[in-house]
């Protein structure tokens, strides 16, 4: 293999599984990190594999791996996306993000084709999986010349059910910070015609329910903007568009009052000599004094007992132990807290769980509800299904690429059958699939 060379860079959560699917298909994988220790794992004393300590900001050594590649896949948080895409277009080289196309590097489509370069963004699970099992089920349904009235997109990282063991029933198998941070969004979706919006204080107070075999009910609440899909997809004139994140049930009912207490706030506060229960008695602007659970339960107008009191005290928020901190936000607390305790252990399985909801429309009046679900456990003692959904795709993004059979130019999504088509067949026989289900009734869809 000529075209064998890729260079990943960042060596978190996702990256196992992608250097021991490119090891495995005969490619050459460079690791570059700040954490080569963990790179070396991964590679595990593969002959073809190494791992090279380098750290954001050493664009003379980023330059050069760069030209000694073939391919870059850039596993950095995405604010250094644009930085590696602008090495890869002066070395002509192609490169693969599982992130968002941020409008900085929507920028760069037309160098990126003046280099004859690919620049693969979104190609993980959401956004990747979601995007090509969606597209192919729409391409679909205007093959037999319908439309797309109602798309209704769900997805969740979770435990599996013998894994939740905690007021939250979470634990966290991909950025920790992330999650919390996700807490803080807005939302926005179209329902039947209207645009609705949900400010992030509302964010969490009506979840919706779903039941789903073998794991049970669900909660689902928005996810940021999904009036931008409509355009991805191609489906102008849909009249329902909600994308939203699945949960066990209470997750949102314990966010939604951390949000009322400004839990997840990123504003600084002065913790010098503090401790946690005083950084609660704080919060809510009382004396540290008494019963501080039935305070908090007042201030929130819930009983002492309710859940977000029992995760609360769980969190250790109701202790007398000094924080051991000068200063900081109150989402740094919470979100640290929830690090030290949530964590997925190693014996345990996680679990995604994906399903698009399609209303179709017909030229004959016809119409049909189509549910596509993907049920992905991961390994015990082995790789997470998070990282797994997240890594293989991309994988066999870097496989088609640098085999030729990917050809497109530019800024691009895997909304395209040439992208999308080769990539999830081949997750197939990874045993990562989408199972769609036509000619439902319309009481299938969601309420």
């Amino acid at each position: 293999m000529i075209n064998n060379k890729v260079l990943i860079l960042g060596a978190g959560l996702v990256v196992k599984p992608m250097v021991k699917y490119l090891l495995g298909k005969g490619f050459k994988v460079t690791v570059a990190s700040n954490t080569p220790e963990n790179a070396i794992k991964m590679i595990n004393g593969h002959p073809d594999g190494k791992s090279v300590d380098w750290s954001v900001g050493n664009d003379e050594m980023l330059d050069k791996m760069v030209a000694e590649h073939n391919l870059v896949v850039s596993f950095l948080p995405y604010v250094f996306h644009t930085v590696v895409a602008k090495f890869c277009i002066k070395n002509k080289k192609d490169m693969i993000t599982a992130s968002y196309v941020k409008p900085e590097m929507r920028a760069l489509d037309e160098e990126a084709r003046k280099a004859g370069i690919i620049i693969l963004n979104e190609v993980g699970l959401d956004p990747g999986i979601d995007h090509m099992s969606a597209m192919r089920v729409i391409d679909h349904i205007r093959s037999k010349g319908g439309h797309v009235e109602e798309f209704y997109s769900l997805c969740g990282a979770l435990p599996a059910p013998e894994a939740v063991d905690n007021p939250f029933a979470y634990k966290f198998t991909w950025s920790p910070k992330g999650v919390v941070m996700a807490g803080n969004n807005d939302a926005k979706y179209l329902k039947d015609g209207k645009i609705i919006e949900i400010p992030t204080k509302n964010l969490f107070k009506s979840p919706v329910k779903m039941n789903f075999e073998n794991i049970g009910e669900l909660e689902v609440y928005p996810n940021r903007d999904s009036l931008s899909y409509i355009d991805i997809y191609g489906i102008n004139g849909v009249k329902t568009m909600y994308r939203g994140t699945l949960r066990y049930n209470g997750w949102s009912e314990i966010i939604d009052a951390m949000k009322q207490m400004n839990l997840i706030s990123y504003d600084k506060i002065s913790l010098k000599g503090k401790t946690y229960s005083d950084f609660i008695a704080g919060v809510i602007k009382q004396e540290n004094k008494g019963d501080l659970k039935q305070k908090v339960a007042e201030y929130l107008g819930i009983k002492n007992d309710a859940l977000p009191i029992k995760a609360l005290d769980w969190l250790g928020l109701f202790g007398n132990v000094d924080m051991k901190r000068v200063e900081a936000s109150p989402f740094d607390i919470i979100s640290d807290l929830m690090i030290e305790k949530m964590m997925l252990n190693e014996n345990e399985r996680d679990l995604v769980v994906m399903q698009h909801i399609f209303v179709a429309a017909y030229p004959e009046g016809k119409k049909e509800v189509i549910k596509s679900l993907m049920v992905d456990y991961g390994e015990v003692n082995g790789d997470t299904s998070i990282a797994r959904t997240v890594a293989l795709p991309a994988s066999i993004g870097v496989k088609l690429i640098l085999e030729g059979k990917i050809k497109v130019k530019g800024v691009q999504v895997p909304v395209i059958p040439e992208i999308y088509n080769p990539i999830l067949d081949e997750l197939e026989t990874l045993n990562i699939k989408m199972e769609e289900t036509f000619g439902l009734p319309l009481s299938e869809k969601p309420v």
